[in-house]
């Protein structure tokens, strides 16, 4: 059984059962205690909830959306320039050699 095919089933008719919590639990790589097991019984019955309010909703006609907002993206070129202003830069700078700016090793 698939886990989307699972969701649909149980969201339906129950409330995840423990056993099912912890299968979710394996799928999904996580290590759950005793405490934590009851508490996303109850929080996943609580997401199933509106996942089920959201099916009752019409949406008959709308078009899928990915945003909203109408902002566009606006990234300028990415160009490499030099810089006019090299002593400038460097006489900020705590260390400088060899033209470079000096920086400890990080390995």
């Amino acid at each position: 059984m698939t886990l989307h095919k699972f969701f649909r089933i149980c969201y339906n008719f129950c409330m995840l059962t423990k056993e099912e919590v912890l299968k979710l639990a394996k799928l999904s790589r996580i290590a759950l205690s005793d405490a934590e097991v009851e508490k996303f019984q109850k929080n996943l019955d609580t997401v199933l909830g509106y996942v089920d309010e959201l099916k009752k909703v019409d949406t008959e006609g709308l078009e899928e959306v990915n945003q909203v907002t109408g902002l566009v993206n606006v990234q300028r070129e990415d160009k490499a320039v030099m810089a006019e202003n090299h002593a400038e830069i460097f006489a900020q700078a705590p260390e400088i050699k060899d033209g470079y700016f000096k920086v400890k090793a990080i390995l």
